[in-house]
């Protein structure tokens, strides 16, 4: 009876051995000390120590000197109060390779009770063929968002040309007249008047005026990779239609703005947010100046758990046959366009863990275009541990 015992003991560790030899991803076995007890020869290859060398060493050989301390210290604090923070859950985390180099990995843990104590199984797969598919598709991503804002800005340019020759035509005419008194002047031996100074401070208004539209034009055709932040909601948005009524001024559409006093903040790229604003409000625009009301509303609010703004036109809405392939890249009601426009809204919104959806409207009502994000929760920020 001993003897079949032990043969199948012997068939088992064998089987597990070949299980652990075969597998895709790595596989690490630590008791409750972190030392570890099995290290296959995935875990070899992506971190560079044989098992030999890794068995019986605590687990924070294989990982950056800053998440060590944090890994014992997690690992203590269950032990203690039962508090999980990766067991049965997984997350990403960081390894380092006996050479030093820092790589990502996504970290599966179950735990098992054994006789010789509570022992954890990791399942580690190694993120770097990952991350460099989704850095290539994030170029490229940026690419076709930088070419968006290049056609935004090519549609909108008559109108900031008109708005641009607006205060320079202001200041070209106050600094000729500031010219004329400081010749009068000058020939009077009289010191400058009140009225000098005045038409001075105005031309300086108008000169910072054209200065504010032309930053704002360079700042959204400009290209640069992604930049997010923790934002105020409200402030990239009133930009956003700053630059916008430059075009609702020669459509004569009046914009309303419904914000609230509170400040909402949301992580986000604020030019590309703009972006989405800038399209959903040219796309109002465009409907509403032919409509017998011409107005756009701009809606800011906010709950527990999300961010939205919500634009709607005064037009007649529209079909639910235009609403199957509004968000379809490629299509496009204009005659000219190239049906990128709220494809790629929508795709920047849902990187950003959000969405933009569309309410046809109809019967009377406008339709109304929706962008939604995730509010700003600092207290969810987690440490990159192991624990």
């Amino acid at each position: 009876m001993g003897e079949q015992e032990d043969r199948r003991t012997a068939v088992s560790e064998a089987r597990f051995e070949s299980l652990l030899d075969t597998a895709a991803d790595g596989i690490i076995v630590i008791d409750d000390t972190g030392r570890m007890l099995v290290f296959n020869k995935i875990c070899e290859r992506l971190f560079g120590y044989t098992a030999q060398e890794a068995i019986g060493q605590n687990v924070s050989l294989i990982m950056p000197p800053e998440f060590s301390m944090s890994h014992d210290r997690f690992m203590s604090n269950y032990h203690r109060t039962g508090e999980r923070r990766i067991i049965g859950i997984g997350r990403e985390v960081s390894g380092m390779h006996r050479d030093g180099t820092v790589f990502p990995l996504e970290l599966s843990v179950g735990e098992a009770k054994t006789a010789d104590g509570r022992q954890y199984i990791g399942v580690l797969r190694d993120l770097r063929s990952r991350r460099a598919v989704e850095q290539r598709v994030s170029q490229l991503q940026a690419q076709v968002v930088h070419m968006t804002r290049l056609s935004a800005m090519d549609e909108m340019g008559a109108a900031m040309a008109h708005e641009l020759n607006q205060p320079l035509t202001a200041l070209l005419l106050y600094l000729q007249a500031v010219a004329r008194q400081v010749k009068a002047c000058h020939a009077d031996g009289k010191p400058p008047s009140d009225k000098m100074l005045d038409v001075l401070d105005k031309s300086v208004q108008e000169a910072e005026r054209a200065s504010h539209i032309v930053q704002r034009m360079r700042q959204m055709v400009e290209k640069r990779d992604p930049e997010r932040a923790t934002v105020d909601l409200r402030e990239v948005v009133n930009e956003a239609l700053d630059l916008s009524e430059f075009v609702a001024q020669g459509a004569t559409v009046t914009i309303r703005r419904v914000f609230g006093m509170t400040p909402i903040h949301v992580d986000a790229d604020a030019t590309q947010i703009q972006q989405i604003i800038l399209n959903l409000l040219r796309n109002a625009l465009e409907v509403a100046k032919e409509s017998e009301e011409r107005w756009v509303k701009v809606s800011i609010g906010s709950d527990d758990r999300s961010a939205f703004v919500s634009v709607t036109d005064s037009g007649p809405g529209f079909s639910e046959d235009v609403g199957k392939s509004l968000f379809r890249t490629f299509s496009t009601t204009k005659k000219s366009g190239m049906g990128l426009g709220l494809a790629i809204s929508r795709a920047i919104a849902q990187n950003h863990g959000g969405d933009l959806m569309a309410d046809p409207g109809g019967n009377g009502q406008g339709a109304t275009f929706t962008l939604m994000l995730p509010m700003h929760r600092p207290d969810d920020a987690e440490d990159d541990t192991w624990g």
